[in-house]
């Protein structure tokens, strides 16, 4: 396939970034996106702490065969905090450096009604004031997480807010919504920057309905949205979200990356 394959650093939160790029490197991956990284999802602080300036963090990465893609933040749209737009505005320097050009937040809300919308407007209008007052390049794109889980919602959400770019969970679609992956992805195709795959099974874990197993144990329907991704020249990454972060009871990441490889599962 041509698919433009990815992880997350939530896979292996205690990595740095040089472990994240070399296990990424060593299964042939050439995009990442980041997380977590030295046991920390305060991306900023940890590339300061490590390489001291956004120029020297791009001076590295520019000897590196792997290319990231994305900085992952906490800010909702619906619920944005004052200190998660602290950690937002922190990460757009080193994005800028590292000529990065998503910075991924999340819906938030739990309807998308009419009003949690206007919230997310204004969250997404003080976000573009700052680019301007910045002269920064980076966007946010959206992740599919607390109440954007099926076509109506993400259609209704994407009508009213015709800038927005979004990151698709297709697993949340398939396991939360109740959704054919397929028929969301009709929905949503020309909105989408990234998409998030993983699988799971109808057994109950520790913060949800449903339990994480690795790739091929579950029944997320990977094949066929793999094959209509492909088929329709979808360009941004297509990465495998491995929770271990959240979920300590999950295979380490480079098992994860092993059997979905020895499966041909993604």
């Amino acid at each position: 396939m041509g698919l433009l394959r990815c992880f997350s650093s939530l896979g292996c939160p205690e990595m740095g970034l040089e472990e994240a790029c070399a296990l990424a490197a060593k299964y042939g991956l050439p995009t990442i996106e980041l997380r977590s990284l030295g046991s920390t999802v305060d991306l900023a602080g940890y590339f300061a702490g490590a390489f001291g300036t956004p120029e020297k963090l791009a001076s590295w990465l520019q000897g590196q065969s792997v290319r990231v893609v994305a900085l992952n933040a906490s800010l909702k749209l619906v619920g944005a905090t004052e200190a998660d737009k602290a950690q937002l505005v922190g990460l757009a320097p080193w994005a800028e450096a590292m000529g990065v050009r998503w910075l991924r937040v999340f819906d938030g809300g739990k309807t998308m009604d009419a009003a949690e919308i206007a919230q997310a407007r204004a969250t997404l209008d003080w976000w573009q004031g700052m680019r301007k007052q910045h002269g920064w390049r980076c966007e946010v794109m959206i992740e599919t997480h607390d109440s954007l889980f099926t076509a109506e919602a993400l259609q209704r959400f994407l009508s009213a807010l015709p800038e927005a770019t979004v990151l698709w969970d297709a697993h949340h679609t398939w396991r939360k919504g109740g959704e054919d992956p397929l028929l969301t992805w009709l929905a949503v195709r020309g909105r989408v920057a990234h998409v998030h795959v993983k699988d799971s099974v109808p057994v109950p874990s520790a913060r949800h309905p449903f339990t994480y197993v690795l790739p091929g144990d579950g029944g997320f329907p990977v094949g066929p949205l793999l094959a209509t991704l492909d088929r329709e020249g979808f360009s941004g990454p297509v990465s495998l979200e491995w929770e271990k972060l959240w979920h300590p009871y999950l295979p380490s990441l480079g098992e994860a990356l092993r059997v979905a490889r020895d499966r041909s599962w993604w």
